[in-house]
Order: C-alpha cells, then structure tokens, then sequence
C-alpha cells in the first residue's frame, strides 16, 4: 500500500448522530440470503375479517365437528415481487387487504440470526411467522425488516403477510394522487442469515469540497465490545483495518485519487467490508455535486441536467415495475432519449433501478410522496415524512448516482406546509449534506404587467434547486408568445423545469393548435413552444419533461383518449415513440 496516496483517521462517535436503524443496508450484497420470490399463496379479504378470524393461525379442522371458513391450502397464487392489481382483472380496482401465505423450511438448526427482509410492499404490511405476530410497517416504497430468529423452529415455517393499500387522510401519498395505487408485496424478499454481530450500515462517499478524500463509517449490529472491521478497495489499492468502538461504530478518512463518477464515465469500484464472521460487497462511485450561484457543478464542471420522469410502472406489462430487466427496458428508453439525468417520481423506486442507472451514467432525483393534498396541520404527518424521508436516504446514501434529494411535489403554501417541509429540508441536510435538496413547485404565477413568471414560496429559499412544473399549452393556455415569456425565479439559484408537457393519444392525428385535438401534432407543437419559452430563464440548469412512458391513474377518464391513462407520455403504453419524443431527443443533442 502506497503510504503517500493513503491516509487514515478513525474518529470514534456516538452512534446517536446515525440513522435510526430499521433495515440492513445492501441485501443483494451478502453471501447468505435467500431469496423468498415466486408463488405465494393467497387471500383476498375485501371485508376486511381475516384480523377478527386469525387468518395467522392457519387453523385447519381438527375433529369432524370443527368450521373452518377459510385455507392458504390450494388457494389463490400470486406472483412476489408484483402487485396484486394486475394479476388479476377483477383486481384492478381493488383497494383493500390481501394475504400472503410463504412457506420457509429450515433444514438445520444454526446459532446464526436470522431476518426476513421486504424491499417495498404498498400500503401497511404486518406480518406473522408460525402465527407470532412479528412486525408491522406502513409506507409502499422503503424496505423494512424483521428477525425472527426465536420464531423459526426446524422444518416447515409459515411466514404470513397483510397488506392493505387503501388510501389513508393521514398517509404519505394521501387519498388522490395522479397513479396507480398498486398493492401488494411490490419488491424483492429475502431470507437473510447473519452471525450475532454483522455488518449492518455503512457509507462511503467522498467527503464533500474534496476530491481525494473518502470518508464515511461502518456499523455492527450487536457489538458488545471493539471489533476489527476491513475495508478493501483493490482497485484503488486500500486494504485498511479499522476498529470500533464498543457499541460497533468506527468513522473513517481516506486519502486516495479515485476516478470520478460522471456520466460520460459513470466508474465504480468493488468494495469489501468483512469482519472475522460476516462480509459485505457493493460497487461504489465517487462525485462531488454542489451548486455555486445558478449553476450546478458536477466534479467542479458546470453541468445541465438533460433529464425526463418516469413512474415504476412497465406499461407494456400493465403492472408495476420490480426486476432487473424491468429497470434496463425504462432506463434504456431514457438514454435513447438523450438523458444524462431521470426524475424518479414521486416516491423512492426500487433498487433496481437506482443501481441500474447509476452503472448508465443517469444522475438521479429521488423523492418522498409528499404529494398534493397532504394534511400538513395533522402532527402525524410529519413523523411519517421523516421517517420515509430517512430511509430512502438511508438506503441510498451510498449511490453516486443520486445528486439531488426531494422533499415535495406540487404542494400548496401555508404555515403549517412551511413549517413541516423547511423542517424536512433541515433533516435531510443532518442525514446527508453531500447532496442537494430540491422539491417542484407549481405555484410559479404569470404578471401580466411584466410578462414574467413569478414564485412567492418561503421553501424556494431554503432548497438548492428550485423545480418548477408549468404545463404552459396544457392546463393553461400560453399567456403571451412563447419567446416573450420572462422568468424570474430565484434568480440566485438554479432552476430546474421539472415537469412540462400535454397528453397525445399515440397513432391519433390532428390539429396542431387545438389542446382538445390529442393529438401527437398538438403535442409536438406544444414541446416546440415550450423549449422556445424555456430558452428566457436565465438561471436553467435543466430540464425533465413529463413524461417518459404513458402510465396507469385512474383520475384520467376521458373516454378513447385516456381510458385510465395518463398519456403525457413521450413513449405510449406500447413502448412507441410519439412525435414529440423526437423534439426532445434533438434538443438534447444540441445541449
């Protein structure tokens, strides 16, 4: 090891400043995990009584005067991971419980502990094992764990799943959003077996305002005493031995050059932490993202975020979207587009795709569901908001990838909506501050008298990026000609268009200046203007049309048009590029 290009400084701290701890970090980087995927048997309670009847206990008749009104025992299969709405067509609608029977057999005993770990499930999971009720979670798009290692018992074991995805007041997204409510067991599950201490959280990143310098920390679940942790990196020729504290926490330094993550050059190394008993490997990017004036700097190099949304959603297959191949069909479809940035909206995706488009070279913001309608004077909503907010960056933390941290979409001002999302904005620079936070605001207001767009928004000036969403053409007319449309918001800071765009039915032809036309013709025309518009805001750092595929929301009922479809999309439910994919694909080229 080259004593000059590494340097080590090992702080030891309280392990009050980390997250609250509710997941491991990185399951598909462990040895032993099994995958509980596949078939699940199971039961759909539209009356909601499978609670008051013990669905958990499995009961089966016992003497011949014995009822039983229910059995998982040739019952119902559903597909995990995958939501239950497209499986089934009289399920489409459905909102409501469902349970989930999985068998898990343990063919020997071992002093190893053990998990059941879920990598999203919509709305309100709770779970039993053997009939022992083992956890409960609320949130669809964040994993969640739980150790049943003094539940199992040798031989067969009955993991027993309800999830429920009715639409709550007092849930994050509340009870009328712009998608599809899917429900079910949406994401991977695994089994996972560790020794009594393992390796349960860590960050490495590069520290921020340097480039030659990786910090960040490792934590063990259940350390009673100092430990030995390594990390390695061989690429870069770091193979350093590090120690806890007694409560299994060791901070660290490292001076190395590593190549930077960029996405012409979107480089990750192969990184290892093992103790003497468990072990850990995940592929990790090194960036620095910072924002000077209107400007955003990637790797100290002015930037423009060339970017597009898209929901989890394959519309091909009509469901949401779970696995690997899932991830490279959208992802691709997004760099055919000339993208170098994807809004993930408006929730956490899963971490398929989040991996996936970090090896592509697609930065990412990733956000919570903090959508319209939210009750911000109700004190619930706020411990909500901060929990999903702190796991999605505790999932994510260690992903170059993601430059930018949501905490909204299209919320309204008020004292209560300030005070909730300000706060947010706080904690989400206390959990990371080596990237920055933004939300999208759709209040910006046109002055006739100056023929310019306005924000008057206590949260623009405390976020880093402002997005903007302005349907200019769509859900309002353009209110003078395109190329004397001024902007003037937070003109100190960059803005971000963060959503624009208007409906066309693919293969339906039309007039180019009529809105009620769906046509793709309007649409082209109306993306042409829109850029023309774009073209006056002096402090544009970059733009994310919505969006990238047609998609499922039961709100868009207009009959042969929409049908059940958002159709802002660039690419139809067919995966078809419409007209106006093509005016964005060439104005990206040019940027």
């Amino acid at each position: 090891m080259k004593k000059n290009l590494l340097a080590l400084t090992v702080l030891l701290v309280s392990t009050a400043s980390l997250f609250g701890q509710t997941f491991m970090q990185n399951p598909y980087g462990r040895g032993n995990v099994q995958s509980l995927n596949g078939k699940w048997d199971a039961i759909i309670d539209a009356y909601c009584r499978g609670e008051e009847r013990k669905f958990y206990l499995l009961k089966t008749p016992q003497k011949k005067t014995d009822f039983v009104e229910y059995s998982f025992d040739h019952a119902l299969q559903l597909n995990v991971p995958g939501d239950f709405n497209s499986q089934l067509p009289e399920l489409k609608y459905y909102e409501g419980n469902v349970w989930y029977r999985r068998k898990i057999n343990l063919t020997e005993q071992n002093s190893n502990r053990k998990f059941v770990y879920f990598a999203g499930s919509n709305y309100i999971s709770t779970v039993w094992l053997n009939g022992v009720l083992i956890g409960k979670h609320e949130g669809g798009f964040t994993p969640f764990q739980f150790e049943v290692t003094s539940q199992l018992q040798q031989g067969e074991n009955n993991l027993v799943v309800l999830v429920n995805n009715n639409r709550k007041v007092d849930g994050i997204p509340a009870m009328n959003f712009d998608w599809w409510n899917y429900g079910g067991i949406l994401r991977d599950v695994f089994f996972v077996e560790t020794p009594s201490t393992y390796i349960s959280d860590y960050k490495i990143q590069l520290k921020k305002n340097s480039s030659d310098l990786i910090q960040g920390y490792v934590k063990l679940d259940a350390a009673i005493s100092t430990q030995s942790v390594e990390l390695a990196i061989p690429e870069l020729k770091i193979k350093q031995k590090l120690t806890t504290d007694e409560k299994g926490l060791v901070r660290f330094e490292i001076k190395t050059k590593p190549i930077l993550w960029e996405p012409s050059n979107p480089k990750l190394y192969g990184v290892t932490l093992s103790t003497d008993a468990d072990m850990v490997h995940d592929e990790i990017g090194f960036r620095s993202i910072e924002t000077k004036g209107s400007n955003i700097f990637l790797n100290g190099k002015s930037i423009f975020l060339k970017g597009v949304n898209f929901h989890e959603e394959i519309p091909q297959r009509i469901g949401r979207a779970y696995s690997e191949s899932d991830a490279v069909m959208i992802l691709s479809e997004a760099k055919a587009l000339g993208c170098n940035f994807i809004r993930t909206a408006h929730y956490p995706q899963n971490e398929r795709i989040v991996r996936i488009a970090e090896k592509m070279g697609l930065m990412l913001w990733e956000e919570i569901p903090l959508w319209q309608g939210i009750e911000f004077t109700n004190p619930i909503i706020l411990g909500k908001a901060k929990s999903m907010l702190q796991d999605m960056i505790y999932r994510d933390k260690n992903r170059a990838g993601i430059v930018v941290w949501s905490i909204a979409n299209e919320t309204q001002p008020s004292v209560g909506r300030d005070k909730v999302l300000i706060d947010l904005v706080a904690k989400t620079r206390e959990f990371d501050n080596s990237r920055l936070v933004s939300a999208a605001f759709d209040n910006a207001v046109f002055n006739n008298d100056s023929s310019c767009f306005q924000l008057n928004d206590n949260l623009a000036k405390v976020v880093d990026i402002v997005g903007i969403n302005k349907y200019l053409g769509w859900y309002m007319p353009f209110p003078t000609e395109p190329e004397r449309i001024n902007w003037k918001i937070e003109l100190k800071k960059p803005v971000i268009i963060s959503e624009f765009g208007g409906e066309a039915l693919y293969g339906h032809h039309g007039s180019a200046d009529e809105a009620q036309s769906w046509s793709e013709e309007y649409q082209e025309e109306l993306y042409k203007k829109n850029l023309v518009a774009f073209k006056n805001i002096p402090n544009l750092c970059g733009i994310a049309p919505w969006v990238l595929f047609d998609f499922r929301s039961p709100t868009r009922l207009l009959p042969n048009y929409q049908d059940g479809w958002n159709r802002k999309g660039l690419v139809s439910d067919q995966g078809l590029r419409k007209k106006a994919w093509y005016i964005m694909h060439q104005f990206y080229k040019t940027k």
